[in-house]
């Protein structure tokens, strides 16, 4: 009965806690990603995609295990490079080193996308 107890107590505090997060098309935001609005603006004006861009210095396979924990699904492999989760109609990828689109410039920090597809 204690164990039973104390799992209920990891839940209601997990929950509380993903309650209060951010989301982007009820998709959570990795704890501690900054929004970039430069990078957003530039994945809806040259590719056409409704989605939010955010950044941490955490690596790819700290931020992927987030999104498997939430049960989003792996496709592909998850690299130091690189992953790509769905649930449903949303795509949540994670690249590092990533291009910034209006500079040219390598980016050494990992950079999260959160996509709804249109189709």
């Amino acid at each position: 009965m204690k164990r039973a107890g104390w799992i209920f107590a990891v839940f209601l505090v997990l929950t509380a806690s993903l309650a209060s997060a951010e989301e982007k098309f009820g998709v959570p935001v990795y704890p501690g990603a900054k929004y970039d609005e430069t990078t957003s603006k530039a994945l809806k004006e040259s590719m056409g995609f409704n989605g939010a861009c955010y950044r941490t210095t955490d690596p790819i396979a700290k931020v992927a295990e987030f999104y498997r924990k939430l049960g989003l699904e792996s496709i592909g492999e998850v690299t130091k490079e690189g992953a790509l989760f769905t649930k449903g109609k949303i795509n949540v990828t994670m690249q590092s080193p990533w291009m910034n689109m209006k500079t040219g410039a390598m980016m050494k920090d990992t950079l999260i996308s959160i996509v709804q597809n249109e189709f």
